[in-house]
């Protein structure tokens, strides 16, 4: 046998469902994102299996939401977008993969232990799959009928697959981890001893395994935004979320709620998202009438998942017309309540152009928003 190259396979693109369902809104974050001082959770991982061995190639699987942003991370690295099950994120990367064999493994199971992924590596060429798993030590029961728990093996990841072979089996159907995958197809596959220390991290109980890596950082990120519409007559005007005005509006593909386009950009900007121009072409027709709102929801949560917490705003409003102060409390309490953020933490300072240049002239309103952020202290969910 040949040279037999190998790809690594980092399944970083679940939804953390579990993981944040006795969270608040505010802090519902992935867990591939928890950060490691400054570097999240997956990136972590990526580092410590990049010492173990000099693999031929590197995949990374993304929420679909997350893989531009992922891709910053990155050196020689590849990111593929995910699906909506693991075998779907899995079907998706090995489209992309050259290599003969496939070591995957989940960002969940953090913990690595050197001697399991020691044995894999100098065993995996003489089968099609060799996976690690532990033997049941507890009563087992399958509604009220008890299994024999000598018979049952408690599967973990990283397996080890032939590439084709394990392209050819999930094509057929989905399955929930390979060795299911290739033993349901008829191809040899090798268990080898796992390891306690490679819990799954699942829920927030979970966080434990952590417990020996630093918390986040305390870092603070500070991001700006800007936005001008111009008006547009016999349109009702939102802004900030709220209709200020029935007479005119603003002239926009969206509904042109400049006040909360700004926010976008600001929060966008502390975090190295991009812009609001590239989550929402104003080409695309998808967008056409969007409620800004809604556009402001997918940004913080997106902002919340991989990390991120919104500490404060500043933000300036720069209008001839309308009166922007008789509105300047119910704003504050929009946004407090669309950003889940104390409206103390919320600051609106409003001025007029003095007559001069198109807000002067009455043509439109230009806004400047400032945020500060700092990334989520996972260790207080311990």
């Amino acid at each position: 046998m040949g040279m037999q190259t190998l790809c690594l396979v980092l399944m970083a693109a679940g939804s953390s469902t579990r993981f944040n369902q006795t969270l608040p809104p505010n802090k519902q974050i992935k867990k591939q994102w928890l950060r490691i001082h400054d570097t999240p959770l997956w990136q972590k991982v990526l580092l410590n299996l990049k010492k173990i061995y000099p693999f031929d190639e590197i995949i990374i699987g993304a929420n679909c939401s997350e893989v531009t942003y992922m891709q910053k991370f990155c050196t020689d690295e590849i990111v593929v977008a995910g699906g909506e099950s693991r075998a779907q994120t899995l079907r998706n990367i090995l489209k992309q993969v050259k290599s003969d064999f496939v070591f995957v493994t989940d960002v969940a199971r953090c913990n690595l232990d050197l001697e399991v992924c020691k044995n894999l590596l100098e065993s995996y060429k003489d089968y099609d799959c060799t996976a690690p798993y532990l033997d049941c030590v507890d009563t087992i029961l399958d509604k009220e009928y008890p299994l024999n728990r000598s018979d049952i093996k408690l599967i973990q990841t990283p397996q080890i697959s032939n590439t084709q072979k394990l392209r050819d089996a999930l094509n057929k159907k989905d399955y929930t981890d390979e060795s299911t995958a290739m033993l349901d197809n008829k191809y040899k596959v090798c268990f080898l001893q796992g390891s306690h220390k490679m819990q799954k991290l699942t829920t927030p109980k979970d966080l434990f395994l952590l417990d020996s890596l630093p918390p986040a950082s305390n870092h603070t990120f500070f991001g700006s935004g800007i936005d001008i519409h111009q008006f547009k007559q016999n349109k009702p005007m939102k802004l900030g979320g709220l209709e200020i005005t029935k007479n005119f509006g603003f002239k926009a593909h969206s509904d042109g709620d400049v006040l909360l386009h700004a926010i976008i950009d600001a929060l966008l900007g502390a975090v190295g998202g991009g812009d609001i121009g590239e989550w929402f072409p104003d080409t695309s027709d998808e967008f056409k009438n969007a409620d800004s709102t809604a556009l402001l929801e997918k940004i913080r949560s997106f902002i919340t998942s991989v990390g991120y917490e919104i500490l404060h705003l500043d933000i300036s409003i720069l209008a001839q017309i309308p009166k922007i102060n008789p509105h300047k409390e119910a704003l504050a309490q929009n946004l407090s309540k669309l950003l889940y953020l104390p409206k103390n933490h919320i600051n609106i300072k409003a001025t007029t152009a003095e007559k001069m240049g198109f807000i002067g002239r009455e043509e439109g309103i230009c806004v400047i928003a400032n945020a500060t952020l700092k990334f989520l202290d996972w260790k207080e969910f311990i």
